[in-house]
């Protein structure tokens, strides 16, 4: 597993298993988000499993769940909190890293422009362009 940096500050990646934490533990990450449902795939850690294996490690451990597409304001505002308070670099992670990347687009902690997180996005594999209305500027 290797994390898809996204800024100096924030990566996302797929699905990780907890024997991945010590890497991104020792890859400088303090904080780990986990924006999948709990049980959504069968074999998926579960999101216990993950918070006890990352705050053994020292690590942060956010559980900000999304499903369908759906980005609720709580689930971003949650997003962007975490994102904010943490005390070093943050790894997010989903099936795939595109909700988690989603997130990061729609709370915009980093005070981009619309255009600015869609093109980031874009250079690490992710295309967010239909959001652009919902990213306003």
């Amino acid at each position: 597993m290797k994390p898809i940096a996204v800024s100096e500050s924030f990566a996302v990646a797929p699905q990780i298993r907890p024997e991945d934490l010590k890497a991104i533990a020792d890859a400088g990450y303090r904080a780990v988000i986990c924006n999948r449902p709990d049980g959504e795939d069968a074999g998926q850690p579960s999101v216990a499993i993950m918070r006890e294996a990352a705050e053994a490690l020292g690590l942060a451990f956010h559980h900000i769940p999304v499903s369908g597409g759906v980005f609720p304001p709580a689930a971003i505002a949650a997003f962007g909190k975490a994102r904010e308070q943490a005390d070093g670099k943050t790894l997010a992670y989903c099936r795939t890293g595109t909700r988690s990347i989603t997130l990061d687009a729609l709370a915009n902690v980093e005070n981009e422009t619309a255009d600015a997180r869609i093109e980031r996005a874009q250079c690490v594999g992710y295309d967010l362009s239909g959001l652009r209305d919902r990213l306003g500027e």
